[in-house]
């Protein structure tokens, strides 16, 4: 009947609440059926949101995966971690988590949004990076053992979430990659040439400073004394720890992907530059001051006296390429 006035009961589910009883007033039969959708998509979220965790069936797999990740990898953890203190090389490793933890923190709501799609692709990565594992226990190779790790991680995430979810985890997840210090054989072969690298830019300097030098290999020959180039002064510390921090920066200050590599990428170059300019002021401290200097309290303070020299080379760099950017931009 046209006009009259209807009144029903409808029983619905509040949803983040308790289930309540409301009534549901309508002047016109015409359009009763509005709420139906509104009621059934409460009633669907609402169940969803009441499940327990220990009903769903994804925190299971995902408990049983992280039992098993703590079980593998605890003692090989444990490695890591205590390599990281005992060896300057590789004590950025600490700050390499973090990062990645926080990278994941920032891109919570766009994870949050992607609908879960889980693969049973991961499980082939997951079997992988269990061969790997093995082969780098039974091989005595840490570094195979680490980086399996993070293959086993893609593989979780592919299991349990789907592609899209590795494609937004991705960068954090090679960033990891950073925390893991380099093969010992492979360590050495960058170590060497970045001696003879430091010594030939330094033996190229110090003429234009007034002291005469010869070089043999990594060895600069002073007037008042032969200075060596040990492992400890090629640079590859400061090499490691300026660009796991340079792509830290290029994340946070800089938007374009392009530049973030340029960064990377320059600081390699930086950090070379900066250990050659230490090894000159090493060799001017010894040659016009004290022969002493060259070790101790100056020796390292030089070091991280360099060290902050490459961070404001970088960071000028980075304001330098931003302002030729624009140019450009604006020139096209």
């Amino acid at each position: 009947m046209r006009g009259k006035l209807q009144i029903f009961n409808a029983t619905f589910i509040d949803i983040g609440t308790v289930n309540r009883l409301l009534n549901c007033t309508y002047t016109d039969l015409r359009e009763p059926t509005n709420i139906m959708p509104q009621l059934a998509q409460a009633v669907s979220l609402s169940k969803q949101e009441f499940i327990p965790w220990w009903k769903r069936p994804q925190a299971w797999r995902a408990a049983v995966l992280l039992a098993l990740i703590g079980w593998l990898y605890a003692p090989i953890l444990v490695k890591l971690v205590a390599q990281w203190w005992a060896d300057p090389n590789f004590s950025h490793g600490f700050f390499v988590p973090a990062f990645a933890t926080y990278v994941l923190w920032e891109d919570r709501e766009q994870l949050r949004r992607i609908q879960g799609a889980p693969s049973n692709w991961g499980l082939p990565l997951i079997f992988l990076s269990l061969i790997t594992l093995l082969l780098g226990v039974f091989g005595a190779e840490l570094f195979i053992s680490r980086i399996s790790l993070l293959l086993l991680a893609a593989g979780i995430v592919v299991f349990l979430r789907g592609w899209l979810t590795l494609r937004v985890v991705l960068f954090p997840l090679i960033f990891l990659v950073l925390m893991i210090p380099i093969p010992a054989i492979v360590f050495n072969e960058i170590t060497l040439p970045l001696q003879v690298l430091a010594s030939k830019l330094s033996a190229w300097l110090l003429p234009y400073l007034g002291v005469p030098v010869f070089r043999e290999g990594n060895v600069i020959n002073l007037p008042a004394m032969p200075l060596e180039v040990a492992d400890a002064c090629s640079g590859i510390r400061s090499l490691l720890s300026l660009t796991t921090l340079a792509i830290m920066y290029g994340y946070l200050m800089e938007k374009r992907i392009r530049l973030r590599v340029l960064l990377a990428l320059a600081s390699i170059p930086i950090a070379v530059a900066a250990n050659g300019l230490r090894i000159v002021g090493t060799g001017l401290l010894v040659q016009y001051w004290d022969p002493d200097k060259a070790q101790g309290f100056f020796h390292e303070f030089s070091g991280w006296l360099m060290f902050v020299f490459s961070l404001l080379t970088l960071f000028m760099f980075h304001q330098f390429i931003k302002v030729f950017g624009r140019s450009a931009e604006v020139s096209a």
